[in-house]
């Protein structure tokens, strides 16, 4: 296994440094990356993280909690598996996981900018073919980007109001002309799926159902499915990517299927009795008391260890200050203090996985400790007087004793409650118009260690005099409700990379707040988080993009929307010993693009 942790930080720190006039592209090119030049060649062999002599044949059989009522993933309604996006479709570039943002050729073989980004140009690959054998055309391309981007999930949405026009200039090339500054843009343009337009003819594209199969360009095709059981997919054997170097090492496997389970614990049972044949597991503590089962044991199946590089991103339970009590950072502070990390750690995870302490911690684009300075401070200054306390002066996470009464930190939690007009009235905490409080935590059904997480915190809350709701939902529920922001508190996840760019927009952006499908689901409205998203798009050099997204760490961190859990420096992977995946690992890890895409069957 190959890491090489401080040559990637110095890559990013040099990458970041280019200024846009430098960035000029006088020619179609085999790739681009969002600062310099692509790390490979073009006459790059195949990803360094992929194996180009794998063999092909054999099945990964994965599992996933819930059900599945739709087959398009591209739309705001509707449960899809949720891999079937990466594994069914295919964008003009693919992105190689072992640089910070870099595309290479896919379904287009070339890509050519404008000197100032203003433009970018694809051509098409003249082999590249829907699983029906019909050719993808630019007529294909066009219409892909204006039909997701006016009729899909809120996510397209966003860049594609960020394009002047889209047209053809060649019988394989499209050109996308952008409205703003925004050297992103050309990148992002490459990473929408491409659907073929003839099969969508006569039908509503907003509707989901299980009754259109995608035709799309992708190595893998549905073979069969039943919701709330299984989804297979097959390798099409005559896939037209076949020598793409992109391609070469990633889908060796000939049958991807898909196995759905009420509970993670059916899940895990199902692993151990050999259905499936890779868990994914999350919780330290188990994977070291809980994986000792005969197919362990026999070597049958095996244990891997899976590093990564990027940054932790947000994970835990987030806060919904779109209502009461949420809209008061000092409700939110006191909440935080009154989750006890240490001890739920302690019992959960034998106290092994560090904290979540800010959105891009573990990289050099956290927040550091203490006071703001520098051009950090220089970012943050103009919006001092509206910045949540700490964004300025440093905020750290809550910090328990350790022990499972906790307290003195129930004693800070209830300070902020007084400060904030709560008092204790009969045993329960009452606001300032006398109105006891409570609220819902929404959970899904299944997920058992966001409930052992919850029965902890509950509790602690109680002796707050708080006595909270829990909801225990199916997933299609619950997709439904955080669709519209119809929860008070609920768990949250949302992993980040050593790119942050345009997305932030619809992380945390002031839009997004009111945007249904959106993932600002804390409904934080910042102008300071909206400059600080500016500043990152427009940054001319490395001291002014880490210094701004350092800037809108702190301000997210001290907002307090989210109280944060651990997050994971390596991923646990069990499986089939038979399943192999190449020695050297993609800076990113077990993320996009790596399990199943780069594995391989060999018998051992």
């Amino acid at each position: 296994m190959e890491t090489n942790y401080f040559r990637r930080v110095a890559a990013i720190a040099a990458l970041v440094g280019a200024v846009a006039g430098q960035q000029a592209m006088a020619e179609p090119r085999h790739g681009i990356a969002m600062y310099g030049d692509p790390a490979l060649p073009a006459d790059f062999t195949s990803l360094p993280y992929a194996n180009p002599d794998a063999p092909h044949g054999g099945r990964i059989v994965l599992g996933e909690v819930g059900t599945f009522d739709s087959l398009n993933p591209h739309i705001l309604k509707g449960k899809v598996p949720w891999q079937l996006r990466s594994l069914a479709y295919e964008s003009l570039m693919g992105r190689s996981y072992d640089e910070p943002f870099t595309l290479y050729g896919l379904l287009a073989e070339t890509v050519e900018t404008a000197p100032d980004r203003s433009w970018v140009e694809y051509t098409l690959r003249p082999e590249a073919r829907f699983s029906d054998g019909t050719p993808v055309t630019v007529e294909d391309v066009i219409w892909s980007y204006e039909t997701l981007g006016t009729q899909g999930h809120p996510r397209y949405a966003n860049s594609w109001q960020m394009v002047e026009s889209v047209e053809k200039t060649g019988e394989r090339t499209v050109r996308f002309t952008f409205t703003e500054n925004n050297d992103e843009l050309a990148l992002i343009m490459g990473m929408r799926p491409i659907l073929k337009k003839a099969q969508w003819e006569g039908k509503d594209f907003t509707r989901s159902g299980l009754d259109t199969i995608p035709i799309t360009t992708a190595p893998y095709v549905i073979e069969s499915f039943e919701p709330g059981r299984y989804l297979s997919l097959k390798r099409d054997p005559a896939y037209w990517g076949e020598d793409v170097p992109f391609m070469q090492g990633q889908a060796n496997l000939d049958e991807i299927r898909m196995e759905f389970f009420g509970d993670e614990t059916a899940m895990f049972e199902a692993f151990k009795g050999g259905l499936l044949t890779v868990n994914r597991e999350t919780n330290a503590e188990k994977w070291e008391t809980q994986y000792d089962f005969p197919a362990i044991r026999s070597g049958e199946m095996v244990k891997s260890v899976i590093p990564h590089e990027r940054p932790s991103g947000i994970w835990g339970f987030v806060m919904n200050t779109r209502r009461a009590p949420f809209d008061d950072w000092r409700v939110r502070q006191a909440l935080a203090e009154a989750f006890n990390f240490e001890f739920i750690n302690q019992t959960l995870n034998g106290g092994k996985l560090p904290r979540v302490t800010s959105y891009f911690s573990n990289s050099i684009l956290g927040k550091r400790d203490g006071p703001a300075e520098g051009r950090v401070l220089e970012l943050l200054q103009p919006f001092a007087d509206t910045l949540p306390p700490g964004a300025i002066e440093g905020y750290s996470q809550p910090e328990g004793d350790g022990s499972e009464r906790n307290r003195k930190a129930l004693r800070r939690a209830m300070g902020h409650l007084n400060d904030a007009g709560y008092t204790v009235e009969g045993g329960a905490l009452v606001d300032p118009d006398g109105r006891a409080v409570t609220f819902e935590i929404l959970l899904r059904q299944g997920d058992t260690q966001d409930q052992q997480i919850i029965d902890i915190y509950l509790s602690a809350l109680q002796r707050l005099g708080i006595e909270p709701r829990v909801t225990l939902v199916d997933e299609a529920q619950y997709n439904e409700r955080t669709q519209v922001f119809d929860f008070d508190m609920t768990d949250y996840e949302r992993g980040l990379s050593l790119s942050p760019g345009t997305e932030q927009r619809y992380y945390w952006g002031s839009d997004a707040a009111s945007q249904d499908g959106s993932l600002n689901w804390m409904g934080v409205e910042s102008p300071a988080v909206d400059a600080m998203i500016e500043a990152m798009l427009t940054a001319e050099s490395n001291e002014d993009f880490v210094a701004a997204t350092r800037a809108l760490d702190r301000i997210l961190t001290a907002g307090r929307y989210v109280i944060p859990i651990w997050f994971r420096p390596d991923s646990f992977l069990a499986h089939d010993a038979n399943l192999k995946y190449p020695e050297q690992l993609p800076a990113y890890g077990d993320y996009l693009g790596f399990l199943p895409e780069v594995w391989w069957h060999e018998e051992g």
